[in-house]
Formats: structure tokens, C-alpha cells, sequence
């Protein structure tokens, strides 16, 4: 999509103003489409069904269309971040499902990460670490992570590219995830 409108380079606030004066969701497409493997990756993680979280990632665009003009948007990233996660809190309610304290607080602690890895960051230095970290999973975790993120493949898609069962996709994806976060934290560049 950005490439289409040629608006990828701007930012996430430029992109707010400028769906403000269109008359169209054609801006708001834009600037949700950057930020869609950040809502897919936390609708999975609470509502932990694929075709769910699918289902709401479709939802909270549609949700979207009408909340932005309420509301005043400092960070969008944000912002979107507590309308996924109210989204799916309420669909949880509605099935008599509630969220485990210990998946919430995971989530949450995931969040920088994911959007590092979906966005992008302009400090070269942060990247740079991102880009060793990444060089030091194991090759499984490596291969899901830089497909799934990267590459923007689904779990169906790695599954069929790497013959790895579902399950196994997930949990590469995961440990790949947590072991991104700590070398990360730690900086430390020589294991």
C-alpha cells in the first residue's frame, strides 16, 4: 500500500492529519497496514485463535473508521495498541473468557519488540543490535521470525514454506521473541 500512494515515508501523525482532510480512508488504510502484525500478534495472543484474530484485526479497522475523528491521537501506535487490546477484551467477555494476569503482562512486555521488528527504528544503532541479535537465534526461530515479521507471512504461509508443524511455528516464533528481548536488553553483543 504505500508504495501505491507514496506516503510510506511519512509519518504516523502527517498520515492522522492528512486522513483529517480526505474525504476518504485511503490515509487511515495507509498508517493501519503499518502497524496490522502488531494488532495480528496481539489478537492471537488473547483471543489464541487464528481465524479469531484475523476476524478482529478486520474488526478494529472497521472500529477504527469511526473512533479516530473522536478522539485526540498523540501516538497512534499507542492509541491503536489499547483499542486491539479493548477489542479483544470485549470479545473474550462476550464468550465468558477472561485473560490470564500472566499473558496480559507478557503482551505488554512484548509490545516494544514487536513494533521494532514490524517498524523498523531510525537509530542505526538499535537496528544494528536488532540485526545481531537476530544472527544469534537459532536457525529455526531465525527463519519464523524474519518470515512472520519480516516478510509478512502468516503462520499458514511459514507453515507451508518450511514443512514445520503449526505448533512448532508458534513456539519458534515465541522463543525467538523472548530470546530477541533478552539479547536486546542485555546488549550484549558476544555470546
Amino acid at each position: 500500500m504505500a508504495e501505491r500512494y507514496g506516503d510510506a515515508e511519512k509519518s504516523d501523525e502527517q498520515l492522522l492529519a492528512m486522513h483529517a482532510m480526505d474525504s476518504t480512508n485511503r490515509y487511515l488504510g495507509e498508517l493501519y497496514e503499518r502497524y496490522i502484525p502488531l494488532v495480528y500478534g496481539l489478537c492471537l495472543k488473547y483471543l489464541r485463535n487464528v481465524d479469531d484474530a484475523a476476524d478482529a484485526v478486520m474488526d478494529i479497522f472497521e472500529v477504527l473508521v469511526y473512533k479516530v475523528g473522536r478522539y485526540d491521537i498523540t501516538v497512534f501506535r499507542t492509541w491503536l495498541y489499547s483499542v486491539a487490546r479493548n477489542h479483544c477484551l470485549q470479545k473474550l467477555r462476550r464468550k465468558g473468557r477472561e485473560v490470564p494476569a500472566d499473558d496480559a503482562g507478557r503482551i505488554m512486555e512484548y509490545a516494544p519488540l514487536v513494533h521494532l521488528l514490524c517498524e523498523g527504528n531510525d537509530d542505526a544503532e538499535l537496528v544494528r543490535r536488532l540485526e545481531e541479535c537476530l544472527g544469534k537465534l537459532p536457525e529455526k526461530q531465525h527463519e519464523c521470525i524474519v518470515k512472520f515479521f519480516y516478510e509478512d507471512k502468516s503462520y499458514a504461509d511459514i507453515v507451508a514454506e518450511t514443512l514445520y508443524p503449526l505448533k512448532s511455528v508458534k513456539s519458534f516464533l515465541q522463543n525467538g521473541r523472548r530470546n530477541l528481548k533478552i539479547c536486546m536488553e542485555r546488549g550484549d553483543e558476544t555470546d
